[in-house]
């Protein structure tokens, strides 16, 4: 059984027990990857997805950026080996720049930011060394283009783009890629807070006439990750519907 397990290509998702993080989970289990689901509060949603297809899940606050060493191993300890790693998890906070609560600025670039890249740095060894390795970064759509009162969501999710452009040129010669995907508006917790009438109106500003599915962000990573992206490298994806075209 041992050996099996260790032949089956295996996968990190970030922020996986609910709304993005979930379909991208869901998607790479249906694969045939064995997949790890790092959540922070969520436990029940995490049980549930667990249950239903198989997703090993890790406890970790990743806002604590202490601890991430402990988590790569923890990660390492349950796969053996991450032949992907999806940085999905992230927060957002809506106010004007100068009003930020300090506590939600420190979350917001320890978890969007800090944590995408001392993650793929304390996993990048373990890919190196078998010259082989896919890390997808999940970005924003308003990381190309920049939200009003959403300013330190927006740094953080633009950074990240940099991130990816940059470590793709430096680990392609070891065989291992790096691309992001940038949703626009997708129906998930990060948006249930918005009024009706609010994403009834995104939705129609949308030219494909409505807010994405998680599903149409999973697609999009399991792509990425496959045979058929193997000449992809240093690149952001965007999923919006055609909201922002940059």
């Amino acid at each position: 059984l041992q050996e099996v397990l260790h032949m089956l290509k295996t996968a990190l998702v970030t922020g996986a027990s609910r709304g993005i993080g979930a379909a991208v989970a869901r998607g790479l289990a249906e694969d045939g990857y064995r997949v790890a689901g790092v959540y922070c509060r969520s436990q029940e949603e995490m049980a549930s997805l667990a249950a239903s297809c198989g997703v090993i899940p890790i406890a970790a606050d990743l806002a604590q950026t202490e601890m991430l060493p402990r988590l790569a191993e923890t990660v390492l300890e349950q796969l053996g080996q991450v032949d992907v790693l999806v940085n999905n998890a992230a927060c957002s906070y809506i106010n004007l720049f100068q009003c930020m609560p300090p506590e939600q600025v420190r979350r917001l670039y320890a978890v969007n930011l800090t944590a995408v890249v001392e993650l793929s740095r304390l996993l990048l060894p373990s890919m190196i060394s078998r010259h082989t390795g896919c890390i997808v970064n999940i970005s924003s759509m308003w990381g190309e283009t920049g939200a009003s009162c959403e300013v330190d969501y927006s740094v953080t999710k633009g950074a990240v783009l940099a991130f990816t452009r940059a470590l793709a040129k430096e680990v392609g010669p070891s065989g291992i890629r790096v691309n992001a995907v940038s949703p626009g508006t997708i129906a998930t917790d990060m948006v249930a807070h918005l009024p009706q009438e609010t994403l009834d109106e995104l939705a129609e500003e949308t030219p494909l006439g409505r807010l994405g599915k998680p599903e149409d962000v999973a697609d999009a990573v399991r792509f990425l990750v496959s045979g058929r992206a193997a000449y992809i490298t240093g690149q952001d994806i965007p999923v919006n519907g055609g909201f922002w075209c940059g």
